[in-house]
């Protein structure tokens, strides 16, 4: 989860005010989501894959994207 999270911080914080900032935190969660995917999983239940979970999108960073798109999503149905 985290690992959406931290850089869509870092992405408000860097463009807060800029016209196309919900743009840009919507791309930052999903790239941060993409670079999941070679990551051993040690947290979580994913956790349990051990080695397997490489490859793979992390349950809980894919879960914090969605969120994070939807929140995105109603702000700009609220412009």
């Amino acid at each position: 989860m985290l690992d959406v999270l931290f850089p869509v911080l870092e992405t408000l914080q860097a463009a807060a005010g800029r016209p196309d900032l919900i743009e840009r935190v919507r791309a930052a969660a999903s790239e941060a989501v993409k670079r999941t995917a070679p990551m051993q999983a040690t947290k979580g239940r994913a956790s349990f894959l051990g080695p397997r979970s490489v490859g793979h999108l992390d349950p809980g960073a894919r879960s914090s994207c969605v969120l994070v798109h939807a929140v995105c999503n109603t702000l700009e149905t609220r412009q």
